[in-house]
């Protein structure tokens, strides 16, 4: 009795694992501070992608709005007063618009108003 309930505990475990694996999630520190979680998929700007798009929004020349608090993932801008744009398709974050606040350039989720990632 105890190699049919070893056998498909072993089997459960073994096809959990791929989905384990898969649902892993990286930790996001900026300046010394855990400020958020991103997951497999979640569209940010990728590393390599980020002078170009740094690059593209001063070609278009998007204005740089003030506020008092420092700009961090995880930050909710102000409800009035910020300009959202979309952002192009080529750099995949097409579920977020994007933003220039204390002259760095950001990521928002454009329902909640909060900052998603800070480009450096």
């Amino acid at each position: 009795m105890r190699n049919p309930l070893l056998a498909a505990a072993l089997l459960a475990t073994a096809s959990a694992m791929p989905l384990a694996a898969h649902a892993q999630q990286r930790i996001i520190v900026e300046e010394g501070v855990t400020t958020g979680l991103v997951g497999p998929g979640v569209g940010i700007i990728a590393e390599d992608e980020r002078p170009r798009f740094r690059q593209y929004i001063v070609q278009e020349r998007v204005p740089s709005y003030a506020i008092e608090s420092p700009v961090r993932v995880g930050t909710i801008l102000p409800e009035s007063g910020v300009t959202y744009y979309d952002v192009p398709q080529q750099y995949g974050a097409t579920s977020y618009r994007y933003t220039v606040v204390n002259d760095r350039p950001i990521l928002v989720e454009p329902r909640t108003r909060r900052v998603m990632q800070v480009i450096d």
